[in-house]
């Protein structure tokens, strides 16, 4: 099992930028594919971007549209969003996941182990 923890919600205004950060631990992390979903109040959990690193492969949700960057700390297991330009439409809580699948998949079931989410809104 890998824990995920999330960190660096917050509160901002349209325009800033935000960086979350995903402590990871448990199997080794260079075979983990760690991804981001967010979900909305009212809304279904959405695919928000993932890094599958012994490949060297990264994926973004359509919305995100050259805004986030996904990325690791090797040194300190740890996986970051950095979100800029963001949007009210960018508010909900965003959680970590890993999968152990051999291709990066949108879908939430293909994601087996997540964190307990970070909240962040950006006001308008």
């Amino acid at each position: 099992q890998v824990r995920l923890v999330e960190s660096g919600g917050g509160l901002v205004q349209a325009g800033d930028s935000l960086r979350l950060s995903c402590a990871v631990a448990g199997r080794t992390f260079d075979w983990e594919t760690i991804g981001w979903f967010r979900q909305a109040p009212g809304k279904d959990r959405e695919f928000v971007a993932a890094a599958m690193w012994r490949f060297d492969t990264t994926k973004y949700g359509d919305f995100v549209k050259g805004r986030f960057t996904i990325s690791r700390d090797n040194n300190k297991d740890l996986v970051y969003l950095q979100m800029n330009n963001l949007k009210p439409e960018d508010t909900a809580v965003y959680y970590c996941a890993a999968s152990t699948a051999l291709m990066i998949l949108t879908n939430i079931g293909a994601w087996g182990d997540w964190g307990q989410g970070t909240q962040v809104t950006v006001s308008s």
